[in-house]
């Protein structure tokens, strides 16, 4: 007879996703070890989505206290607004605490063993952990590669920490630069720009592309950019890149045309943001052990059940979720993914729908969308053979967002004309990362518009703003 297994499940990463999976793996009854070479939580717990979102919910306040013109309109007056630097960062490491201690003990409540250490896979349904105590083998039934991402650093770009860092530092706010340069327009970008502009920085903001907001409609990315960045002190750079970023008093940034690579300018500012996006964290996973080679990208190929694939053919017992996949880098879509991967695992298969997936940036206002872009669904149409429909919707209309004051906003429905079948929604303005979850459940269902304009909206509320984009859709008004 063969020994028997230690585990029904080993995971591998103690984030978002992994968690998520061993949550629930306990509840479909697995036997589950969670196996962590860093902080329990991950990046979105320690580095990412939660000291970021604190971050922006304190210097959103500030920028909203010192918006005299806005308050006065509801007749509110201040005569002075400050803040402490050191206070807001506090603030933010205290919730990463709280959290991080939060998912912990889910986990031991739950009965899931934590390991702590690197774990490679050293043969089917084996791992070995390299522990402070030395390396202890571990077997499962099931082995779960949960390893996440890391920020990209370009090639030429000197990391120091302090003045040239990226997002993983800039969580920390150890320091308000006087003028900080942040390389790449992407949520990443816009968030932190959104951040320091609101604590007083100046900032000039780099994209390597002839526009800003590369990956977000082009109508919402139009109008944030009049909004975001246009009246705050924050200069564009567009069509350059940062070929070369030398840390110290000054940071020197030397910029590149993006076509011809050729210096076109040396910028020197107090410090300098790295925000050119995120690569797998999948290095040294020892996953040539059972034949499995990584993507050009670095991501672990996986099927449509997120099975671990070699030549195109599903690895038995190993599976794989978040950010190491490539998929869709967010803290949401790896959760998902980990329920679905437990739950094939036990012998209901399930396939995430990323199409209904949704996304947000945490700016003031807000940005949030599912589905397709409007260039996007053009080339689909055009690859299938139908006719896409737009509607647009705006805040100042919006009893709500008139009575809030907040009336700067979009809301953009991009549909099929022939079906109705919505196939994306871009909502730019206040709490836009709230009301993009009813146009996620109306994709995931993949309802019409001619369905979505007869529900009831309550009233006054912001969702309205939707529900007058799909009247509109139908020509109902």
């Amino acid at each position: 007879m063969s020994e028997p297994l230690d585990y029904d499940l080993l995971i591998i990463g103690a984030g978002v996703g992994g968690h998520g999976a061993a949550l629930h793996a306990v509840s479909c009854g697995l036997k589950t070890a969670i196996v962590e070479a860093g902080d329990m939580g991950g990046t979105c717990v320690n580095r990412g989505c939660i000291p970021s979102k604190a971050l922006l919910a304190a210097s959103g306040k500030v920028r909203e206290l010192r918006d005299t013109r806005h308050l006065e309109s509801l007749g509110i007056g201040l005569s002075t607004v400050s803040f402490d630097r050191a206070a807001i960062a506090n603030h933010a490491n205290t919730i990463v605490s709280k959290q991080r201690e939060a998912l912990t003990g889910s986990l031991k409540r739950l009965g899931v063993d934590i390991i702590q250490g690197w774990g490679r896979v050293t043969a089917t349904q084996k791992v070995t952990v390299a522990t402070p105590n030395g390396d202890r083998v571990i077997t499962a039934k099931d082995i779960i590669l949960a390893t996440g991402s890391v920020p990209f650093v370009p090639p030429g770009v000197e990391i120091d920490g302090k003045t040239v860092f990226t997002s993983d530092d800039a969580v920390r706010l150890e320091s308000l630069p006087p003028w900080i340069a942040i390389v790449g327009s992407g949520y990443i970008g816009l968030e932190f720009a959104d951040v320091y502009s609101a604590l007083g920085c100046e900032i000039t903001l780099i994209e390597a592309l002839d526009y800003l907001m590369p990956g977000f409609d082009p109508d919402v990315a139009k109008l944030a950019q009049r909004v975001l960045i246009t009246p705050r002190d924050i200069e564009t750079k567009v069509g350059v890149l940062a070929k070369r970023v030398t840390p110290g008093s000054p940071v020197v940034i030397e910029l590149a045309d993006a076509k011809t690579k050729e210096v076109v300018e040396v910028l020197e500012v107090d410090a300098c943001l790295i925000a050119t996006g995120r690569i797998p964290y999948t290095k040294n996973l020892g996953l040539e052990a059972v034949g499995v080679e990584l993507d050009r990208r670095g991501f672990i190929p996986v099927d449509d059940y997120l099975a671990v694939v070699k030549e195109g053919q599903p690895v038995p017992h190993l599976w794989a979720i978040g950010d190491a996949t490539g998929k869709m880098m967010l803290a949401h879509t790896a959760s998902a993914q980990g329920v679905a991967a437990i739950e094939t695992i036990c012998g209901r298969p399930r396939i995430v729908d990323y199409h209904s997936i949704p996304a947000a940036a945490f700016t003031h206002p807000e940005i949030g969308f599912v589905g397709m872009t409007e260039p996007a669904a053009q080339d689909k149409a055009k690859a299938e053979g139908f006719e896409v429909g737009v509607a647009r919707t705006y805040f100042k209309g919006n009893a709500k967002a008139i009575a809030e004051g907040e009336t700067e906003g979009l809301a953009k429905v991009i549909f099929r004309k022939d079906t109705g079948e919505v196939l994306g929604v871009h909502i730019f303005g206040l709490h836009a990362s709230d009301l993009i979850q009813e146009a996620a459940n109306a994709i995931a269902d993949r309802q019409s518009v001619q369905t979505l304009a007869f529900l009831v909206h309550a009233h006054p509320t912001l969702s309205e703003v939707l529900d007058e984009a799909y009247k509109r859709a139908v020509g109902t008004h």
